[in-house]
């Protein structure tokens, strides 16, 4: 038993009876739980219970034992003055501050199934995917299961963006640079390329981008790899950041994206490029994306998205490629742009101001398609079948913060399971 699951227990009402008595044997009726308080303080607040026919409205504190009241020290903290009854797994002790204020103690281990900890022990001791792997169902997805996760992801990215936009003084234009960046560099260099463009003013970026070579000669050289040009390219690259580099005084920081674990296409120099491309194509690219109101609409602004004619026949520097064609963005690329930085930040920008954006959001999650990466391929073997971006970007919401940390309290599938075995009796 641990606290928190006593918490749970408390919050959700899973009990084999609610026939409460207080450890002096006084009959105890609880007319209001509380509402679970998950900041400092006491665990529930504004709860009303009812002993000898007498109403007390207040805070309920609880523990696994009684002696936690003494080792947390709550007697000598202001916010646990107003405690009405203190709720413990096993009455192990009697504090004797609390009997002289007249405030109840509740001894709960004979009102909780044993079956439940059984499940709740079994769900978290395995080593599967994830911990109730092996009484899976996709029938026990709550209803809106999708949907709340998703938001909760969107709610999360907000405040990281609610953030950045602190730090670069409430432009979204430049925030949506920086987020671009990042999602640019995939998993391998996603800080590095974050890196780059935070040593960029983004005020540069909006003097050179009409200028398509200048904006790839900027990212380029900041990568280091203009300093030994091996072609003619590479020297026009080299003097037009040479020439950038002494009008904006820009700094010598190097920093060095990487090729290894990388498949071609998804090479640094490819990525930057066409990251270059999509500033040098939209100007004002946050205005476009903001109104959008479809993913049809958002897949128009990246669809023409290349790298410069230079990488048709290359993928590093000097080195001709028998591969020859143009590098552009593909659909799935487009789709984790959309999915990682559009659609959250769109999320950002309206959520103060338009009541029905969440659901607009969700639309667009809707009309994407699902991803395809490990975790996903995990969920379909256990019988998932993925009709969209909002089923994929849920599951894996979920599993990055349930499954894997085994918090099967906080997971609406890992409620269900865990309510239904207190049930079935």
């Amino acid at each position: 038993m641990t606290e928190k699951l006593l918490q749970y227990l408390w919050n959700f009402k899973i009990f084999k009876n609610f026939d409460f008595k207080d450890i002096e044997g006084n009959s105890v009726e609880i007319l209001d739980f509380g509402k679970w308080n998950t900041n400092s303080g006491p665990d529930f607040l504004s709860a009303k219970i009812k002993i000898n026919n007498i109403i007390f409205a207040g805070n309920i504190e609880l523990h696994v034992k009684s002696s936690d009241w003494i080792f947390h020290n709550h007697s000598l903290d202001p916010n646990y003055q107003n405690i009405i009854l203190h709720v413990v797994f096993q009455n192990d002790c009697e504090i004797h501050e609390l009997n002289n204020k007249n405030i109840p103690t509740l001894e709960l281990k004979d009102h909780i199934d044993e079956k439940f900890f059984w499940k709740y022990e079994k769900l978290i001791s395995g080593n599967q995917f994830i911990p109730c792997e092996s009484i899976f169902d996709s029938d026990k997805i709550p209803i809106n299961f999708h949907e709340e996760n998703v938001l909760k992801k969107l709610e999360e990215k907000s405040l990281e963006f609610e953030s950045n936009l602190k730090q670069f003084k409430n432009n979204f234009e430049a925030v949506l640079f920086h987020s671009l960046a990042y999602s640019f560099g995939l998993k391998v260099n996603a800080f590095i390329f974050k890196q780059i463009a935070e040593s960029i003013d983004f005020n540069i970026i909006l003097k050179i981008q009409q200028n398509q070579t200048q904006l790839e000669a900027l990212f380029l050289g900041i990568s280091g790899w203009l300093e030994n040009p091996q072609d003619e390219q590479m020297k026009i690259w080299k003097r037009e950041f040479d020439f950038i580099k002494a009008k904006f005084n820009i700094s010598d920081l190097k920093i060095h994206p990487k090729f290894l674990r990388l498949r071609p296409p998804n090479f640094p120099t490819i990525r930057l490029s066409q990251l270059s491309n999509l500033y040098f194509q939209h100007q004002n690219l946050f205005s476009k994306i903001i109104h959008v109101k479809n993913s049809e609409q958002l897949f128009e602004i990246f669809k023409e998205i290349k790298a410069s004619e230079y990488w048709d026949n290359h993928y590093n520097f000097g080195k001709i490629s028998p591969v020859d064609q143009p590098k552009i963005l593909t659909k799935d690329f487009i789709e984790l742009i959309i999915l990682n930085t559009i659609l959250p930040l769109k999320y950002t920008y309206h959520k103060y101001h338009n009541e029905e954006i969440a659901d607009e959001i969700l639309n667009f999650y809707k009309n994407l398609s699902a991803e395809k990466n490990s975790i996903i391929d995990d969920w379909k073997k256990l019988g998932l079948k993925f009709k969209n971006a909002l089923e994929s970007q849920s599951l894996i919401y979920n599993f990055k913060n349930s499954c894997e940390e085994k918090n099967c309290l906080n997971c609406g599938i890992g409620f269900k399971l865990l309510k239904e075995s207190s049930n079935a009796r």
